[in-house]
């Protein structure tokens, strides 16, 4: 398996368990590193994508919210939402990976650790996302150069 998608597995697994317990991301991180040898680039690229994530969290989630109107962000499933999360971070706001490459590794995601209609439902959300990524680029461009 390439190494950035077994840094994303780790960065949803991460994500997944620092939003169902409220745990310390970096100590959450290091005891994923623990369990799963990464290159020092897969650990770099884990780690990025958590405290990336992490840090756009609300906006990512109100883009859930709009990509995603019938689920409240809440009610979303706990790993779905972290792919979610993962990716939207990914395409919005890190935008080195192309979004084809991105909704690929969150489908491929879904399908090991999602339900049967996780495949489906991250494909649509995050095809949705895209479809109005002009919108979104201008906005996102815009937040980054409030903070």
């Amino acid at each position: 398996m390439k190494v950035r998608r077994q840094a994303r597995i780790v960065a949803m697994q991460a994500l997944f368990e620092i939003d169902m317990t409220s745990h310390d991301p970096a100590t959450v991180l290091n005891e994923r590193f623990a369990d799963k040898e990464l290159p020092p680039e897969g650990e770099a690229f884990a780690r990025a994508l958590v405290t990336g994530t992490l840090a756009h969290r609300q906006e990512i989630d109100a883009l859930i919210a709009r990509v995603a109107p019938e689920w409240p962000v809440d009610q979303i499933a706990g790993v779905d939402r972290a792919i979610l999360r993962l990716a939207i971070y990914e395409i919005v706001f890190d935008g080195t990976t192309s979004p084809k490459v991105v909704i690929n590794e969150a489908v491929e995601l879904a399908k090991l650790f999602g339900s049967d209609s996780s495949r489906r439902f991250v494909n649509g959300a995050l095809g949705a996302l895209v479809a109005q990524l002009p919108d979104l680029s201008a906005q996102a461009s815009a937040l980054r150069h409030e903070g």
